[in-house]
Order: structure tokens, then sequence, then C-alpha cells
């Protein structure tokens, strides 16, 4: 069984999640520290649970959750990886870290790039990745079916759904991506999002408003 630890790092209230084994073998899921103190938050929680980063995934490549992109690299020689439609939003970064007023960012390239169907090893645990384009052109989620858990980043929240008035963001595609993609799973898949609380898809079918 694989562990979840999840943190709200930065003013944008980003979930960062760490996806760990017994073992202690670790990927990092959208790291969005931002300043010192959530650098040494982060940083103190893996070093006291004996844990060892081996890959950063980005969900997506928006501002907030890129944010602690280089610092992880830097800190646990690690590569990053994300779907090459990313790039785009990867070239803005250090722009739109201007336009907030962001001070502490270190823009970072992708090392690898991840595509749909691609199953990702951690111990002895699978993670599928799943396309889904909309709040993002190169957005990705990681479901773990034998768990029953998907990391949908800002695809899916509790009640809720992506923003899709960013640059590259595109509405229909992002309903799309949970009716066609998300909505065919269990209803039982606990979904922990990229903000806010967990939820089940099953939850997200009956009550969400986004998709009635």
């Amino acid at each position: 069984m694989l562990k979840i630890h999840s943190f709200v790092f930065s003013d944008f209230r980003e979930n960062t999640y760490l996806i760990a084994t017994e073992a202690g073998e670790t990927i990092i899921i959208d790291p969005g520290c931002i300043t010192v103190a959530e650098e040494q938050t982060l940083t103190a929680f893996i070093e006291s649970h004996h844990l060892r980063l081996t890959k950063i995934i980005n969900t997506h490549c928006h501002l907030d959750h890129v944010f602690g992109n280089q610092f992880v690299k830097d800190t646990y020689k690690v590569k990053m990886y994300c779907h090459i439609n990313e790039e785009v939003i990867l070239e803005n970064t250090e722009m739109v870290a201007q336009m907030y007023g962001v001070e502490r960012f270190t823009p970072t390239n992708a090392d690898h790039y991840i595509t749909e169907g691609e199953l990702i090893q951690i111990g002895d645990s699978t993670l599928e990745v799943l396309y889904l384009p909309g709040h993002a052109p190169g957005h990705i989620g990681l479901l773990n079916r034998a768990e029953k858990w998907l990391i949908s980043g800002d695809v899916l929240f509790r009640e809720s759904i992506g923003r899709t008035d960013f640059p590259h963001c595109n509405h229909q595609d992002l309903i799309n991506s949970i009716r066609n993609k998300l909505f065919t799973l269990p209803d039982d898949i606990i979904v922990y999002s990229g903000h806010g609380v967990p939820t089940t898809i099953g939850h997200e079918k009956r009550n969400n408003p986004f998709l009635k």
C-alpha cells in the first residue's frame, strides 16, 4: 500500500502530494512550496520520515503547481516529468510569476515527458497516466486502480471543476475529460485534487453542479 502525504502551500492554497512506499521510495507531485518556511516544512517531513525522492511529476505546469520544482530538483537531485503539451505553459511561468509579484521563483525545464497510458512504477504499485486536457493543454491525472485513488490536479474538485479562463484552456475539453475519462471510473475512487479537500467519483457524479 502506498501512503499519501499532503501539504497546502502558497497563497494559492495548492495541494502538494508525497506518494511513498513503506520502504520510503517517494514521488512528489506538484511541489508548490515557495517560501523558505514551506521549503523547510517539506524537507523536515522528508527527512524525519526517511523518504527517498525518486522523481517530480507535474499534473500540469501552472505557476502554483511548479513553485517548488527547482528547489526539489536541486535538493534531491531528481528529474521532473510532465506531458509535452505543458511546454507552452512552462515557457511562460517566469512571466506569470512577475505578473503576480512572485520574487522567489526559478523556472524549471522538464527532463522527461509522460503520455497517456504510461505506467509509473513505485515499489510494487503502479500509477496509470490519464490525459485530461482542458484546464491546461497537457494536464494529466495519476490513477492507482488497485488502491482506488486518483491524483486529479486541477481537473475535478469537490463539487467544482478547474478554471478555463486562462490562456491555453478549453472548457469543452475539460468537460470531456471529466465525463469521458473520470466519470467512467468506479464511484468509490477517491479523488485527491490540486486544491481543497478530497472527494470521490460517485459524489461528484451526484452532486457536482457544473456537470449536471
